[in-house]
């Protein structure tokens, strides 16, 4: 039986069903999981993971001095050009090893200093010394990550996502059940070895086809370009994390660590419905943003885009939104505190997703200047927003900022991408 056009020929609707099929599993698990954590080691243990978890993001930044979504760039537009492929490599691997280095010696002879000001006791040093050793093991598994992207294989890219997920979990399990919250943060930190062992297994082959080891001479032809992409992901991973790192803390002292708990379990709600749209982004949106050129395929592109993903998106944070008191009950027992958190925070998630497709096109485009004064508005808009609400209407008042920080964020990312054409056009005018 053959596929309706629409279907067979829509690449947008097959990743994001392909997707749809690994969240769904992931998503099962994860309530489980979730559920498991929230009875044994509480809202104050909630915290402390979504800590972690923060950490963990900040270091996929550092390690590889953020070239991920370079690598996603050049390796789209080159990928039937080996030379240029092996000069791209030879720079990201110099900055992989920099990045990894610097942010080993950081962790390791900071983490008492990091103990200290992230959980308030040195019980925690522990994490930080383990993280110095596998901060290399982050930094390899981002870089490959970015080549399966850049390929938009993203029948490979679903295989590794689910079967790495089930085995991080497996890991969390075991850890909880021997060690309980000191467990579960050790099996968070190992997480990436274990992706990227995954990522051998499944992509290792391809991977031999498109880097020829042998031609990686450790030079930076490729630094000016991967050194825009370091600024934005500073900017975007270490920013945005190290503000989640310090609005978790701006709670737990202005109300109280339950508070942090709630507000860290929404979180976890909304990465992983979010997760459904990360694919998407690296997988398609980047690679086909970087080789369009005109106003007129951008715009269709992107429309493209909303009516295929918008409609499935709204209707699950709908769904998600009517069950909320089912997923307490069910994923986060006597989290009753999440219940108001919800509305702010799908109506923020949307305008987000809407948000978002449009400012890949910094990424694709290499749009240094737009990417990082966007995000750096986002970012103090969230941060000073919050500090305001808290004040007012307490933990809800972080989730009313995450919703108006990306209202305003939305109508800048339109008007800037629309000022951009606007010269370009006068350009070759």
């Amino acid at each position: 039986m053959r596929l309706p056009k629409f279907l067979s020929g829509n690449t947008v609707l097959k990743i994001t069903s392909l997707n749809a099929v690994v969240i769904t599993i992931r998503l099962i698990v994860s309530v489980f999981i979730q559920r498991l954590l929230a009875i044994t080691v509480g809202e104050a243990g909630i915290a402390s993971i979504g800590q972690v978890r923060n950490v963990m993001a900040m270091l996929t930044s550092t390690s590889t001095l953020g070239v991920f979504n370079g690598v996603v760039k050049y390796v789209a537009e080159y990928k039937e050009n080996k030379p240029e492929l092996a000069k791209l490599f030879s720079t990201a691997t110099v900055f992989f090893i920099l990045g990894s280095f610097i942010s080993a010696l950081v962790l390791f002879f900071g983490s008492s200093y990091f103990s200290n000001y992230l959980f308030k006791s040195d019980d925690f040093i522990y994490v930080f010394r383990l993280l110095a050793v596998i901060v290399p093991f982050i930094a390899l598994n981002r870089t490959i990550g970015g080549v399966v992207n850049g390929l938009s294989d993203y029948k490979k890219y679903a295989k590794i996502e689910l079967i790495s997920y089930l085995l991080a979990t497996a890991a969390i399990l075991i850890g909880l059940y021997t060690s309980n919250l000191e467990g579960v943060i050790i099996a968070i930190a190992i997480a990436p070895i274990i992706q990227l062992s995954v990522l051998g297994f499944v992509f290792g082959k391809t991977l031999r086809k498109y880097i020829g080891f042998k031609d990686i001479k450790l030079n930076l032809v490729y630094r000016n370009e991967l050194l825009a992409f370091t600024l934005m992901s500073f900017v975007s991973t270490f920013l945005l994390n190290y503000i989640e790192l310090d609005i978790r803390t701006l709670i737990t002292d202005e109300i109280n660590v339950n508070e942090a708990g709630y507000w860290t379990a929404m979180t976890f709600i909304s990465r992983n419905y979010m997760v459904f749209a990360t694919g998407l982004f690296t997988l398609y949106v980047i690679p086909k943003f970087a080789n369009i050129n005109t106003k007129h395929e951008f715009k269709n592109e992107v429309l493209n885009i909303y009516k295929t993903i918008l409609p499935i998106f709204g209707l699950g944070m709908l769904l998600v939104y009517v069950l909320r008191n089912l997923i307490i009950d069910v994923v986060y027992p006597n989290f009753t505190g999440m219940e108001p958190l919800f509305k702010w925070q799908l109506l923020g998630d949307f305008i987000r997703l809407c948000a978002l497709v449009l400012a890949h096109q910094f990424l694709a485009k290499r749009l240094v200047k737009s990417f990082v004064i966007t995000e750096i508005i986002s970012l103090v808009l969230f941060f000073v927003l919050t500090k305001l609400f808290i004040q007012y209407y307490g933990t809800e008042g972080v989730v009313i900022a995450h919703l108006v920080r990306y209202i305003v964020y939305f109508i800048i990312v339109v008007f800037v991408i629309g000022a951009y054409y606007s010269n370009k056009s006068s350009e070759n005018g």
